[in-house]
């Protein structure tokens, strides 16, 4: 079974959430989602400064395996992105949790956290 950090929110569509305080949020992909797709070789960020609505494609992970649209799981502006994926796409398979995450975005409503599942809601995705 793959690790799901119970300190984090998930979407259903495999990325993670984790508060950085002042209604700045993380976002990557679980570790299960970069099991499914394998080694990454290019991980295509949204442009800082974007604004996004929950559930909206803004952003491509590619791997030896297949080309995968990233969602973003709140709404918000895209603060940050993680400029060390340029060079080094294989953080997302050996970090998923930590160096590996993809962007920043600042929640423009935090309420659509509650849309999202907790560790057990998404490990029970996973076993369907």
């Amino acid at each position: 079974m793959s690790n799901v950090p119970a300190e984090l929110k998930y979407a259903t569509s495999h990325e993670w959430v984790r508060s950085e305080g002042n209604g700045i949020y993380s976002v990557g992909i679980t570790e299960h989602a970069q099991e499914l797709l394998g080694d990454m070789v290019f991980v295509d960020l949204p442009e800082v400064g974007r604004t996004v609505d929950a559930g909206e494609d803004c952003a491509v992970a590619e791997s030896v395996k297949a080309a995968s649209d990233i969602y973003s799981p709140i709404s918000g502006e895209i603060v940050k992105v993680n400029s060390e994926l340029e060079s080094s796409p294989e953080l997302v398979n050996s970090a998923p949790y930590g160096e590996g995450f993809l962007f920043q975005i600042k929640a423009s409503d935090e309420a659509e956290l509650g849309n999202l599942l907790d560790a057990a809601g998404y490990e029970a995705t996973l076993e369907d």
